[in-house]
């Protein structure tokens, strides 16, 4: 991880690392846990396509690297990885992005080939992260003795728990998460990523950060498409530190997007080169959808 602050601050917020090998902290009940691996393999490639019957995955598929954030006492264990989020593309399936004749061409694998575009090659998805509850045998052993899911390892005691979400008015406070709160760490953890033949590029992220008064994440999926459209799927996590055995967890899902030609229209510029940054153009993108829900366990 990315750390933002010095030993001094984590020990005073009460943080203390995973041990075992495990890059993470627990703090205040909460593991938090990166792994960042390189991409598959050929034949880890392969297991894939066979697992999700497809033919095609993106270029650079990080299937080992993963997110993860546990709830020790509760057991509510959020997850963040490639092989869900790419299941979430294949059940969407949404029809091919239609793009102009000359950026067909590009596709092509070699001059000869037809062009066929009959499936999302742009591998959107709706993923909003994986959800499970987990109850350890004992406090220790989910404080560090045994590995937790995101590094492959455990033994985990079945629940009858059911965690699932529900739509909420509560809003994520957006504007006490700008404050000036100190950051005590930061990852990023990229899940896949395709430069679409050099005509965009396609992008699944996560990123968290986690301050004195709890942790925030943002999973965020980027399309641009050059010359054609432009999509943002954003899912944003946030959790309030507090004693409660069953926290509550606010989720907001928004899906933005635009065609060029209507950004056009709008007087905006037409270069991909002015849209690098998501960060900086997705006020620019009208929202198809937002919901905001609540994690509630049955």
């Amino acid at each position: 991880m990315e750390w933002e602050s010095d030993e001094t601050e984590l020990k005073a917020a009460g943080a203390e690392a995973l041990g075992g090998g495990r890059l993470g902290f627990l703090i205040r009940g909460w593991e938090i846990e990166s792994r960042k691996r390189s991409i598959l393999s050929s034949s880890l490639l392969q297991q894939w396509e066979e697992k999700l019957q497809t033919s095609h995955l993106p270029e650079m598929v990080f299937g080992e690297s993963c997110l993860a954030i546990k709830h020790v006492s509760s057991g509510i264990k959020i997850h963040f990885n490639a092989f869900d989020a790419l299941c979430g593309w294949k059940k969407e399936a949404l029809p091919p992005v239609e793009v102009p004749a000359a950026a067909q061409w590009k596709f092509r694998s070699k001059p000869t080939d037809q062009v066929i575009l009959d499936y999302d090659y742009t591998f959107t998805t709706p993923y909003c992260g994986s959800v499970s509850i987990e109850k350890w045998l004992r406090s220790e052993i989910a404080r560090g003795l045994l590995m937790s899911s995101c590094s492959g390892g455990g033994a985990p005691e079945e629940s009858s728990c059911n965690p699932h979400w529900v739509d909420c008015q509560e809003q994520i406070d957006m504007v006490a998460l700008a404050s000036k709160e100190p950051i005590l760490f930061y990852d990023e953890v990229i899940l896949y990523e395709d430069e679409l033949a050099d005509n965009g590029v396609s992008l699944l992220t996560v990123k968290v950060r986690v301050m004195p008064s709890g942790w925030f994440l943002l999973l965020r999926f980027w399309l641009r498409v050059d010359g054609v459209l432009m999509r943002l799927r954003d899912t944003r996590m946030h959790c309030t530190f507090g004693e409660s055995t069953e926290p509550i967890i606010l989720r907001e899902s928004c899906w933005r997007e635009a065609t060029f030609k209507a950004l056009s229209s709008k007087g905006y510029p037409t270069d991909s080169a002015a849209y690098n940054d998501p960060g900086v153009i997705s006020e620019r993108l009208p929202i198809v959808m937002r919901k905001t829900q609540k994690l509630i366990i049955t």
